[in-house]
This record gives C-alpha cells, structure tokens and sequence, in this order.
C-alpha cells in the first residue's frame, strides 16, 4: 500500500507518496501541491504496478544517446551495408538532435515537427537547404522508432513517442524498359573500345538479359556457370560499403538459379576461358571485384549518352529484363524467380505493368466462353 505524507517546502505545503517497487524496495515521488493530486498519482501507480506495466520514473532520464550505441551494437548481425545504412542516419540525423534528450521528455508532437523539418544540409555556402527525400526520413524514424521501441520492451517508458507518425510516401520511380534494339545499341557503345570495354559489354548484356544486380553480376565465379544447362548460379552479392567491397549473401539471402540465352552463354563462357573455378567471371583490370561505374560520368553514362537513351543505371536494366522476359511470355513465378524476390506477390506489385495484356486476355478468353455457350444453344 502507498502512504501519502505532507512536508514542508520554503514554497509551502507539499504531499509525497510512499510505495514500493516490484523488486520490494521502498521509493518514493514527491512535490505533489495538494493531497488529491497525490491520490490520483499514487492511485494510478497501484494499478500499473498491480497490471506489471509498472515503469520506474528513473529510467525516464537515460538520454537517447545512451540507449542510441547499444541499440546500433545490437544490430551486428546486418548486412554491413544495412548497418552501415543505420549508423549513417543516426550520426548525421537522430544524434544531433536527440543525443541529450531524456526518453521521457520526448512527446510525439517533437518527433513528428523534427521528421518534417529534416532538411539536405548543400555543400555549398550560396545554396538554400532542400527538404529530405522520403526514404531518408522513413530511415531517420526508423532508427529513433526501433531506439524507443527497445526501451518500451526493458519497461524504460511506458509508450514509444515514435509510434503514429505520418511519414511521407516513396515516389515511384519511373521505370525504363529498353527494348532489345536499344539494349544492343547501348551494348555496342559500351564495347567500343579496349579489350576491357568489350568484357564489360557482356557483363551489360547479362544486366539487361538476366536481371542481376550488379552486384549479383560482379561477384559472380566460374564455377556458377553452368554452360550445357545454360543457367547461371547466384550465390553471392559484392556491394561497396564506404569504398570497401563486401561480399555477402545475395539480397534475398538464398542462392538462385537464373536461365541464359545461348547467344548470350556464348559470350559468357569466352569470358571465362583460362580462369580457374574460384575466379571472377568479371573483375577489376587491376585485380578484385569491378566497382559499381559512377552515376555521373565514366563508362557508363558515357555509353548511354553515345547510345541517346534514356539516362539508367546498372540496376535500372532488371526493368528491362523483366519487361523482356514478360514478353518472351514468362509468368509471374517464372519471374520472381529469376529476380530473386521474396515471393510473386512482390514482384507483381513492382512489375504489374508489364502485365496489362493478361487483363486483355481474360476479357478475351470470356468472350469467347459465351460466344461458345451461345452457339451451343445456350441462354
């Protein structure tokens, strides 16, 4: 049971509730200005404490920071370039605003006016600060969200502040589908060159024919490619973490099988003459895996610019491998699989564009159902 006793203060009369905590210790909560208050309070307490939803007010004075390190040491099992992801939005976005903020001072109306106000600091002195993109601020509330989360979970706050919040949405980004026509001729720009340049063409031509990821693509060895079935074997992803390559599981985090045209196996298996099982099909000139080409210039862009199409990156060409491949008639688990998404589900709703004709084929396919019921004398 909790006591209420009254003491004085140089500013009067103030009321303390006496009670104790789960672990049998005795605390207590003071400066209540009259005894009613107090009653509620100590009322209030009782049942949270009785329902073991009890959250000693102690706890509501740990900075964000402190629980900011731990939360992040937790997350090791990422992907580094996951994590790397996370450590990035919490050193520029969540720490400075958050740092030496206690969890219980935080009040929903703070982190929905910080999420709004986030902004792209320009490197240059004379340019005007431009509001963050979508995805950077869904991954600034994530990170604060997953920080409060946690202490909700160790009974440090009652509520997480973070849950509510109207984030905006992701723009949909338009997609690119070359057609095969348009995908030689960047091809053929791309070859135009050294010995080197005429590696790297093939490797585009595996992007555009097998939706790859390039980093799929990339850390892609000998010994995942299989000549006679025609089908190459994804097992690994090289993504460049801070300058660094490092090679993991591929996105899906399972290995995959992924069908080849013969003209294009061809090529690749002349990419492979004289190399060893464990080598790179396609590799750096000065040895170690090929750097994703820069967005702005290099290679890459200069052979979209030669080829006048549309400006695309290596990832945008897995558009134009699905969108080929649709019209070379694959399903949708055909082409889940081959891309490597989590389930059909998933890729239609990436991909359902591409298929509109099979609506113009069940329209078609109902026509033709009562057409042949009515010529069999049907109603």
């Amino acid at each position: 049971m909790a006591s209420i006793k009254k003491y004085s203060t140089a500013a009067g009369d103030r009321y303390r509730v006496r009670y104790r905590k789960p672990d049998g210790t005795q605390t207590d909560r003071r400066g209540f200005a009259t005894k009613k208050a107090a009653e509620v309070w100590a009322a209030d307490n009782t049942v949270s404490l009785n329902a073991g939803t009890w959250v000693d007010p102690r706890h509501g004075k740990t900075t964000v920071g402190e629980l900011g390190e731990e939360w992040l040491a937790r997350r090791s099992r990422l992907k580094r370039s996951a994590r790397q992801r996370l450590v990035t939005t919490w050193e520029v976005r969540v720490k400075p605003r958050w740092e030496h903020t206690p969890i219980a001072d935080i009040r929903p109306t703070q982190v929905q006016a910080w999420l709004d106000g986030l902004t792209i600091v320009p490197k240059r002195d004379d340019a005007e600060p431009r509001a963050l993109g979508a995805t950077g601020v869904i991954y600034a509330h994530q990170v604060l969200n997953g920080i409060l989360a946690d202490a909700v979970r160790d009974r440090m706050l009652t509520a997480n502040p973070c849950s509510g919040m109207t984030l905006p949405r992701k723009g949909q980004k338009r997609k690119v589908y070359l057609t095969h026509e348009t995908l030689h001729r960047f091809v053929d720009e791309v070859a135009a060159g050294s010995v080197d340049a005429q590696a790297r063409s093939v490797l585009v031509l595996t992007l555009g024919y097998t939706g790859l990821r390039w980093g799929e693509a990339t850390g892609l060895r000998v010994r995942g490619v299989n000549a006679l079935r025609r089908r190459l074997v994804i097992r690994d992803n090289a993504v460049e973490v801070n300058g660094e390559i490092e090679v993991g599981t591929t996105k899906g985090h399972r290995e995959r099988t992924v069908p080849v045209p013969e003209f294009l196996m061809a090529r690749i298996v002349e990419q492979c003459e004289g190399k060893g099982p464990d080598d790179l099909v396609w590799a750096h000139p000065g040895g170690g895996y090929l750097p994703l080409p820069p967005y702005t210039r290099g290679w890459w862009q200069q052979a979209v610019k030669r080829a006048e199409i549309p400006r695309i990156t290596p990832h945008d060409l897995r558009h134009t491998a699905a969108s080929l491949a649709v019209s070379a008639g694959a399903n949708v688990k055909a082409l889940q699989k081959m891309l490597g998404h989590v389930s059909a589900a998933m890729t239609l709703d990436v991909y359902a564009d591409l298929f509109d004709d099979d609506l113009d084929d069940v329209s078609r396919r109902l026509d033709e159902a009562v057409g042949r019921m009515w010529a069999n004398g049907g109603v």
